[in-house]
């Protein structure tokens, strides 16, 4: 049963706990100068917000710093250069997103303009963006009365109201409290407070009840249960994968060696990045990019999300004037290690551990 009164003491004291205890962010406006009218960089929001998804704040504020000083605008960012822009995104995860990010700069220079739409319905209307993002951008942006919904909010609402129903069962029962929560005031700062409130205070391990403003109305912690929710279904166990990789090189110095990379497919797994040949755990399959005497020097491991992955790092020196049926040899002066996603790169540098020592 809803009760508008407690409805609107909970949002007031979160609201007053935020303006005193708001979490510091490049992408963010503080409370006071939201409070005069000054409103976030939607691009920068957006930005966020992508970057965001299924990754920390820590992991995410070197890219940001990275992105924004690299591309200030959204305008910049939809004239980058695709190979650029997946450089840049190297290691952060979740390639997909970076594929759409420039979908979508591109959707907002060309349709609209090179601005936001302001509203959630019509920022469902550009690629890549969901519900989610949709809604954070509205909210945070536009101050539009949006529901924002992440894993932080889910747990605040399934120990605010004692839910027991395990997720993701219980995404639409969350969400649907989440939304009789959300004020027609301030409706941008109170997104940020509860996804504040569950990042700091109400957190999955020994939530800090003692000092949360909505302490005493929590139904979980009056059952003592706070610490176990939400609940969630058992996760099936992850496969294991198997492949190979080839890494071929030539030139003398190991530390100016030309590698033979190629830009993986736009769909699929590490989409549109650069990586080394491979075969036998992405689906997509190939034979050896040379006929070369490779050696088998180490296994990499790595962890997708929804399988791990054991790869053979095969390694070979190739003739200065070699043929590759698949990708290309890039001069050692543009190879940046960096631009690599996170398995290549784990496999590159066990195959230059094995040259240096040689």
């Amino acid at each position: 049963m809803r009760y508008e009164g407690r409805e609107e003491a909970l949002r007031a004291r979160l609201l007053h706990w935020y303006d005193a205890h708001a979490r510091v962010m490049p992408w963010r406006t503080a409370p006071a100068d939201r409070a005069v009218g000054v409103l976030p960089d939607p691009y920068r929001v957006w930005l966020s917000e992508v970057m965001l998804q299924q990754t920390t704040v820590a992991a995410v504020k070197d890219y940001f710093h990275r992105f924004t000083a690299r591309w200030p605008t959204v305008g910049d960012l939809a004239a980058a250069a695709d190979a650029d822009v997946m450089g840049e995104w190297a290691g952060l995860g979740y390639y997909a997103r970076a594929r759409n990010l420039l979908k979508c700069a591109r959707a907002v220079v060309a349709d609209h303009g090179g601005v936001f739409p302001a509203t959630r319905d019509g920022l469902l209307t550009l690629p890549g963006i969901g519900p989610y993002t949709a809604s954070a951008v509205a909210a945070i942006a536009y101050d539009e009365a949006a529901t924002v919904v992440d894993g932080n909010v889910e747990r605040v609402m399934a120990r605010l109201h004692h839910v027991e129903t395990p997720l993701p069962t219980a995404k639409q029962e969350l969400t649907e409290l989440a939304a009789s929560l959300t004020p027609q005031v301030r409706p941008g700062d109170y997104a940020q407070a509860v996804m504040d409130l569950g990042a700091t205070i109400c957190t999955p391990r020994k939530p800090a009840c003692g000092i949360c403003p909505w302490m005493a109305d929590c139904a979980a912690r009056a059952a003592g249960v706070q610490a176990e929710l939400p609940r969630k279904l058992a996760k099936p166990e992850k496969p294991t994968r198997h492949g190979t990789v080839w890494l071929a090189y030539r030139g003398q110095d190991w530390r100016g060696q030309d590698w033979l990379l190629e830009t993986r497919p736009e769909r699929g797994l590490l989409g549109g990045m650069l990586g080394f040949p491979g075969d036998g755990w992405d689906g997509a399959g190939g034979q050896a990019p040379l006929p070369l005497a490779w050696e088998r020097v180490a296994e990499v491991r790595h962890t997708f999300t929804h399988f791990h992955l054991i790869l053979d790092v095969h390694l070979a020196k190739a003739p200065e004037d070699a043929q590759p049926s698949r990708g290309t040899f890039v001069p050692h002066r543009q190879f940046r290690p960096a631009d690599l996603p996170t398995v290549m790169r784990k496999a590159y540098d066990l195959a230059s551990s094995v040259i240096l020592t040689r």
